[in-house]
């Protein structure tokens, strides 16, 4: 996809509105300071992820955040979609499923041997969105948190 590049820390400044809009859309507390604390590392090459701006780097249209870990479970590397946006003003055009098959492939390319996400239980639009692209409701696990 060549509308997909990975951000770096010349892209801070387009990246954190997008960011900023998505957690205010999802009702995330989080403060400007903290998005840029959260961000800086990965557009600074953190092995932990990273994350790829979509549509042009002058102009995206969202963006697409993948963290990385490791799973016994899947023999290898995982990875999980930490966050996918694009604004509301261009959705249903394609761009979202584009960006994430693009990322799926790659990272299947390069080794990594399952993607996870989470999504709102409630929101059956998004989890439709989420099963187009091949990704399957583990209904014997629940994902739970512990904020430290």
């Amino acid at each position: 996809m060549k509308s997909l590049q990975l951000a770096t820390e010349n892209d801070a400044a387009k990246l954190l509105p997008l960011v900023a809009a998505f957690h205010n859309e999802m009702g995330f507390a989080t403060t400007q300071e903290q998005q840029t604390a959260a961000i800086a590392p990965l557009l600074d090459g953190s092995p932990h992820g990273a994350i790829w701006l979509v549509g042009p780097r002058n102009s995206p249209v969202g963006y697409i955040t993948i963290t990385f870990g490791w799973s016994l479970e899947f023999g290898g590397m995982d990875a999980f979609v930490d966050e996918l946006y694009i604004r509301p003003a261009v959705r249903k055009r394609g761009m979202g499923s584009e960006a994430l098959s693009a990322i799926a492939k790659a990272l299947g390319d390069g080794g990594v041997r399952a993607l996870h996400l989470e999504v709102d239980r409630d929101d059956e639009d998004t989890q439709r969105f989420y099963s187009r692209a091949r990704f399957a409701r583990r209904d014997k696990y629940v994902l739970m948190s512990k904020e430290l």
